[in-house]
């Protein structure tokens, strides 16, 4: 079946005299495709849709690949802002076509909390938050984890300023999209693993905000030119599609960034120093493969996606910033401790502040 954009309630009625009197060999060929499938989920995508080269594009890769290895068809929508979630999620539910409807991004809380309840027997799942209910399973990644690896990265660069052609002041940038719970887990861990190889690290952090925060590539930008100017040559963004503003900003100013979600290194392999994998791709194909194949969707519970369980990691492929066996062999060393328990990563900046008194490389 072709992949579709589902549209909210209102344009559904206005077409519905076209998709009614449209009937023919599309339609027929559609519903032999279903009739073939294994079974169908759906998708709301976090705000902005795909093309972010980040969240958004990880998880349609997840789902391509349950469809392609495992027949699993899917329908995904692609809201353009938060007040399109609620009416997206019961077009969906009401339609009872899904054997599970992902629902992602934190901001779409507020909208499932809502719908869930009035479909019992409708499967969610959530992908980047949180929701105590008996048909949602939450899909919670330790964002922390994969941005220490990122923070001691930046931290071993700055140590050995010389070697990687970067300024010897022990500064750093972090560009979230907001500042939320988890997103600020992005920046403890960051700050948190900078410091833990190297104390004297400074991290300046900074929020793109406003209306478009995911997508609002122009103000990322200025804000990396801002961070550059106060002397951070290193800069890690977890802000999805805007982060490629930070990409910009980097090429044209000449400093170096840390992409975030997926492998960004190919974005500008010369000035990309390496990505941390938030593994949403594994998520959605899990959820895909739970819910029609297994049909044992872990609703009412939440998994955890670290380290330990391939749901984080970093990669530095495709990048052309050569980074030394030495500091890569250290990277893999902070990893498996954190994988084996010895660290524990703090995820809030109290914690992370209190975890570098404590605990230093």
């Amino acid at each position: 079946m072709k992949k579709k954009s589902v549209a909210v309630g209102l344009a559904m009625v206005m077409m519905a005299s076209v998709i009614f009197s449209g009937c023919g060999k599309a339609e027929k060929d559609s519903k032999k495709e279903a009739k073939d499938s294994a079974g169908k989920v759906g998708c709301i995508l976090g705000v902005g849709g795909l093309g972010d080269q980040a969240f958004n594009d990880l998880i349609y890769e997840g789902l391509e690949k349950a469809k392609e290895e495992l027949n699993i068809d899917f329908d995904y929508a692609e809201p353009t802002q938060v007040s399109e979630f609620e009416l997206m999620m019961r077009d969906m539910a009401s339609s009872g076509e899904y054997g599970a409807i992902i629902c992602v991004g934190f901001d779409q809380t507020d909208a499932l909390s809502k719908v869930a309840p009035e479909f019992p027997d409708q499967q969610f799942a959530f992908i980047d938050g949180t929701l105590e209910a008996e048909n949602v399973v939450n899909y919670a990644a330790k964002e922390e984890e994969g941005a220490f690896l990122a923070g001691a990265l930046a931290g071993l660069m700055k140590k050995d300023a010389a070697a990687y052609g970067v300024e010897d002041n022990d500064t750093i940038g972090f560009i979230a999209a907001l500042e939320t719970p988890i997103l600020l887990k992005w920046n403890s861990g960051y700050m948190a693993g900078a410091q833990y190889v190297n104390p004297k690290i400074n991290c300046l952090s900074d929020f793109v905000a406003g209306d478009n925060p995911f997508g609002d590539t122009t103000t990322a930008k200025e804000i990396a030119i801002s961070q550059k100017n106060q002397g951070a040559d290193i800069i890690f963004h977890a802000a999805g599609g805007a982060g490629l503003g930070v990409f910009d900003a980097a090429k044209e100013y000449d400093f170096y960034a840390i992409g975030c979600n997926s492998n960004q290194n190919t974005v500008n392999p010369e000035h990309i120093v390496a990505s941390i994998l938030k593994r949403v791709d594994t998520a959605s194909y899990d959820i895909a493969k739970s819910a029609i194949i297994d049909k044992d969707l872990a609703v009412g519970t939440t998994v955890s996606l670290g380290l330990s369980d391939e749901g984080m990691d970093y990669t530095l492929e495709e990048s052309k910033v050569p980074v030394s066996e030495e500091d890569i062999q250290i990277l893999d060393e902070i990893k498996q401790k954190i994988v084996d328990g010895e660290i524990k990563v703090p995820s809030t900046i109290e914690d992370a502040k209190k975890f570098v008194k404590e605990n230093q490389y």
